[in-house]
């Protein structure tokens, strides 16, 4: 009894942030959730995370070649909590909808059979503005080896769509007779795969930069709070945001993988 409450006193004695760690070395974290303390230390709203904050352990070279490419300790914030400082539901959203943009893009304007639905959304340039093929066009399948566009409708735009066509990245060579525009559909060949494949790369790092934007306009979001929430707390929240974009590129990078395997069959 004497040993134990001498040991408890040495304990006490020693530095705070050595304490934290043999008390956080018996606790290991799995998820952290941050919780409001309801004081104010300099003026800063104080968010708290719970259970301890990771702490490093010393290991072998086999333990550490073991643990090599595993995950590290993902938060898992209550947007609640912190929802006066961000929205990260907001965030989450529009992340969400750079993934949907993509498997649209892919089903509609990459597939083995060009289809007319492949046509509708080439964006041709108009007087107007950008404006979706199928909004100015009928366009109809004549035969399986024939695209017609009707562009009676918006003969003025007819040179601007077969400029759009021809650019798509379909591989179509578009022909024109008055206002109605014929498109040939290619032969599906090894090279015709292969170019689906490029243009659906391109897409997915075009899909990528729309994701960083989102990322980096919560980040400035976040920034404009630092004078009035605590450093940890800014940490955390940055942690989560770039963790949910980390999630969505593998989600993107799933998409491509599963679309490459079935253009090239």
């Amino acid at each position: 009894m004497a040993l134990g409450v001498l040991g408890l006193k040495c304990f006490r004695m020693v530095h705070p942030a050595f304490r934290n760690y043999l008390a956080a070395s018996i606790r290991p974290v799995l998820e952290v959730t941050p919780k409001t303390v309801h004081e104010r230390q300099h003026g800063h709203r104080q968010y708290v995370a719970y259970p301890a904050v990771p702490v490093r352990h010393f290991a072998t070279k086999k333990a550490k070649a073991k643990g090599k490419g595993q995950s590290q300790t993902r938060v898992n914030i209550n947007t609640a909590l912190v929802e006066d400082i961000i929205n990260l539901e907001e965030v989450n959203e529009d992340m969400k909808s750079v993934i949907e943009a993509l498997k649209d893009n892919f089903n509609k304007t990459l597939n083995i059979r060009t289809s007319p639905g492949s046509l509708d959304q080439i964006a041709v340039v108009t007087a107007d503005g950008k404006l979706a093929l199928n909004q100015i066009s009928q366009i109809s399948m004549k035969s399986p080896q024939l695209i017609l566009v009707n562009m009676a409708s918006f003969p003025e735009c007819t040179a601007a769509a077969i400029k759009a066509i021809r650019e798509s990245g379909m591989n179509l060579n578009p022909e024109v007779e008055g206002t109605l525009i014929r498109v040939p559909i290619p032969q599906v060949t090894r090279e015709h795969r292969e170019m689906l494949v490029k243009l659906a790369k391109q897409n997915t790092n075009k899909a990528k930069d729309s994701l960083r934007k989102v990322r980096t306009n919560a980040m400035n979001k976040l920034k404009k709070s630092k004078d009035t929430v605590s450093e940890d707390t800014i940490r955390l929240i940055e942690k989560q945001i770039s963790q949910m974009a980390d999630d969505t590129v593998a989600e993107l990078e799933r998409h491509l993988a599963v679309k490459t395997k079935e253009l090239l069959g």
